[in-house]
Order: C-alpha cells, then sequence, then structure tokens
C-alpha cells in the first residue's frame, strides 16, 4: 500500500500498522488477510524491532518503519508515521476474518474496536480459552492487542496516546479507554504457538500472573523478563 490516498468505503482513511521481531513465519498470512479492505486501507506500516530473519523481505508493498524493540514503542513510532484518521493496530501473528472491512467500515468512530479472538488450534482447550477471553473482554472490557484494536486518532489523543511500554502496553490503552471499547462483528484468528510451546494451563497462568503484578504496580519491565 503506498500513501496515496485510494478509495474507501466509510469517510475516513485507514491506517494499519503492525509491530514485528522476527515475525517472517507469520506477516505473509496476516498481510494477506487484510486484502479484503484494500479500499479501505490508505497505508500499512510495518514498524519493525530488529528482526534477524526474513520478515523485512516478506512485508511486500508495506511502509517499513524501524524503531526499538517493544510493542508500545514500536506502535507510537508506526502511529507518528501514519497519515491515516483511523488507525487499525494488529499482531504480526494475527489474521483477520474476511469480512472484516464490513466490521470496520460500519464501526462507531466514537469508541474503539476490537475482534473476537480464534486461536488456529483445533484443540478443545483452544475452544475453552477463546470463551474465557470473550467473558473477559464483556465483563472487563479488557480486550489484548492480540485481538486487533480499530480506534481514531482524536479518541487515542483524548486517551492520552500510545502508552510507551514495553509489555502491557494493550492493558494500559485499555484501562484510560475504559468503556469506550466494544467488539466489532469479524474475527482475528492469533498463532496458538505460544500455548503449544508454554502449555495451555501453564501459558495462560502466567499471564494472569503478569496482569496481576501489573495491577499491583510492578515495572512493565520486569513483568516482560518473566513473560518471555
Amino acid at each position: 500500500m503506498s500513501r496515496t490516498k485510494s478509495e474507501h468505503f466509510g469517510n475516513f482513511s485507514l491506517s494499519v500498522i503492525i509491530p514485528t521481531l522476527n515475525a517472517a513465519e507469520t506477516i505473509a498470512g496476516c498481510l494477506a488477510s487484510l486484502r479484503p479492505g484494500a479500499a479501505l486501507i490508505r497505508e500499512i506500516i510495518i514498524v519493525d524491532g530488529g528482526s534477524t530473519d526474513d520478515t523485512l523481505q516478506r512485508t511486500g508493498a508495506a511502509i517499513v518503519v524501524k524503531a526499538p524493540a517493544g510493542r508500545g514503542g514500536q506502535l507510537r513510532a508506526g502511529i507518528a508515521a501514519a497519515s491515516g484518521d483511523v488507525l487499525l493496530l494488529l499482531h504480526a501473528d494475527t489474521c483477520l476474518s474476511p469480512d472484516w472491512p464490513e466490521a470496520v467500515a460500519t464501526a462507531d468512530l466514537g469508541m474503539a474496536g476490537y475482534f473476537s479472538l480464534r486461536l488456529d488450534s483445533s484443540r478443545r482447550l483452544a475452544r475453552m480459552m477463546e470463551r474465557a477471553v470473550a467473558l473477559r473482554c464483556q465483563i472487563l472490557s479488557l480486550p489484548y492487542g492480540d485481538q486487533g484494536l480499530l480506534i481514531s486518532r482524536a479518541l487515542l489523543a483524548q486517551a492520552g496516546g500510545m502508552p510507551d511500554l514495553p509489555l502491557m502496553e494493550d492493558v494500559a490503552l485499555a484501562r484510560r479507554l475504559k468503556r469506550r471499547l466494544c467488539p466489532l462483528p469479524a474475527t482475528a484468528t492469533t498463532s496458538a504457538a505460544k500455548y503449544e510451546r508454554d502449555g495451555w494451563l501453564r501459558r495462560p497462568l502466567r499471564n494472569l500472573l503478569c496482569l496481576t503484578l501489573y495491577f499491583a504496580g510492578v515495572p512493565p519491565e520486569t513483568i516482560r523478563r518473566l513473560y518471555g
């Protein structure tokens, strides 16, 4: 995607921002899932944190920005480089369902929107995890970054901008937005590799511990070392 404004569905221009770090195995799938909304997208910005694999060779026509590793800082760099008035923040191991353009084009831009989470695993534990995430979002209004985030520049500014944190930037922003978050009628399918690697019970427990530590005031850099 170039910076030249293209025809789009809604009355806004959309910048997609994807932070990467050694994402060669997943970035092509992520970018391919954006193609149904090509007419809606003004630009795709990859913010790379120093990949040593083939990530940057697989970014196609996306704009590449380099920034120190750390998702919050990378997202801030991408937002600064973007020209769209609406931002779609997306993880490099996440693929959106084909109906995402309609969900985005009809979204209430007075709110920040997130997608329903699905894990790319056939395990029963994956379905249980998805239901737990849906419940967390419903009760706590706390989506994570792997669900994507659609947010206008105006609303992001009202929320104080993207937190410059190495970890938990998604939680920090969700807390700032409070109840100005709503689900979008489309799905974000995210890699289950971390659950397969770390264990389907151990990984969620570690995530919960990290969240608890963050709420208790433990510095995100300390939590990052635990998170791995």
